[in-house]
């Protein structure tokens, strides 16, 4: 009986060891399940490198000095030869050529007074012409009474008053000679202009008169290259009519930046300028030249209305890396407002606001863990933040810190 109950006494001792070490066992997995885990982020090194800060903004190139030219005078354009990138030279070349307005139609008013005017002037040469033969007839007269009286002068039959009388009347006569043809070349651009009057569109004379005569030459007005031509066909066109642009692409392109007011007031002369996205290998690279003092109003592909400033900017590569830009071709530019060679820079989503007061902060990682620390923050690109007080290079951060990180919490860098 004694070792019987000493049987059952060990048996429920040993269920009593069973059981407590099955619980044990349980907290412990559950413990080990239910442990705070490190919270993995995303870190990045502080590191002292180049930073800039630019203005970025799409451009278009155009030639800084650029001609139109235009129609001197009312009148019909004769077609255009010259095209899109010829090569002209200043007061050389003829770019175009048209010819004065043809004569207005006139209403039977006008055409019967036109016609008159013209009678009268036919009829006022026709009388000069007399008065040129009568003129003609003096003078022969007065040479020949001339040359008799000087053949008695020289016998001793006539006097020397005859001889000055006679000298005088062959001058005179003579003048009158030049008076008459004098009237009949006044009398003949009377009766042309009366005639011009009569001249319509269409007729033989004033046709031919008009294309061979008349034909005024349009010479281009600087060395370069015809950029666009306006108007090709031939027709009627009024003074001042556009006709084609001409410019020098090789040696006079440029930039022309259309920034936003607020960005304008940013960049200064003489910044340095990016230019990319225009086709070729490599960017080329310009400088600011000027800021234009007037804005203008412009409405985005929104519908908002912005205040726009043009910024020249010029090129500073040789002329051989330009390639074949020309006018009007888009490029991408980035205008460096600020730069550094040696700044300690952070990615710019380590960067948050902390506490009351609102200064900038990041999360340093130490051994493991997250610390809080305060710093003054600089420049800040978008993509980049310069760091002037606060950290060190080498020290890593964490990007884009949750809500829920705390100063002293255990993190981990997140794979991938």
């Amino acid at each position: 009986k004694e070792q019987g109950g000493n049987g059952k006494m060990r048996k429920k001792i040993s269920r009593k060891f069973f059981t407590f070490g099955a619980v044990a066992l349980i907290a412990a997995a559950l413990a080990y399940a239910f442990r705070p885990l490190p919270l993995e982020v995303d870190m990045e090194e502080a590191a002292r490198r180049p930073m800039t800060l630019t203005v970025d903004e799409e451009g278009r190139t155009r030639v800084r000095d650029a001609y139109t030219v235009s129609a001197p005078v009312d009148g019909r354009l004769l077609r255009v030869e010259v095209r899109p990138g010829d090569v002209v030279s200043a007061g050389k070349s003829v770019v175009a050529r048209m010819v004065p307005s043809v004569p207005t139609p006139l209403d039977a008013r006008d055409e019967t007074g036109a016609r008159a005017a013209l009678a009268a002037a036919e009829a006022a040469l026709k009388l000069a012409r007399a008065d040129r033969e009568r003129a003609v007839a003096d003078r022969d007269l007065a040479q020949v009474q001339l040359r008799r009286i000087k053949g008695l002068r020289s016998s001793g039959a006539a006097s020397q008053l005859q001889l000055d009388q006679a000298e005088r009347e062959a001058r005179t006569t003579a003048a009158a000679l030049h008076n008459a043809e004098a009237a009949i070349a006044v009398r003949e651009a009377e009766r042309k202009g009366a005639l011009s009057r009569l001249r319509r569109f269409g007729d033989k004379g004033a046709e031919t008169e008009t294309t061979e005569m008349n034909v005024i030459p349009i010479r281009a007005p600087a060395d370069g290259r015809v950029l666009r031509v306006m108007r090709e066909s031939e027709g009627p066109l009024s003074a001042g009519t556009p006709l084609m642009e001409v410019g020098d692409v090789e040696n006079g392109l440029e930039v022309v930046i259309e920034l936003l007011s607020s960005e304008a007031v940013r960049v200064t002369s003489g910044d340095r300028v990016v230019l990319s996205g225009w086709g070729g290998d490599r960017p080329l690279n310009g400088i600011v030249e000027k800021i234009e003092p007037f804005a203008f109003t412009k409405v985005s592909a929104l519908g908002v209305e912005e205040q726009r400033v043009n910024v020249v900017v010029r090129f500073t590569d040789l002329q051989e890396s330009l390639g074949r830009l020309g006018h009007g071709f888009r490029v991408e530019a980035r205008i460096v407002v600020w730069e550094d060679r040696d700044a300690l820079a952070v990615p710019s989503s380590a960067l948050f606001r902390s506490g009351g007061d609102g200064k900038w902060a990041v999360f340093v990682v130490k051994d493991g863990v997250a610390r809080l620390r305060t710093v003054e923050a600089g420049r800040d690109n978008g993509v980049e933040a310069q760091v002037l007080d606060g950290l060190r290079p080498g020290e890593q951060v964490i990007l884009y810190p949750a809500s829920d990180l705390t100063d002293g919490a255990r993190v981990v860098r997140r794979k991938g």
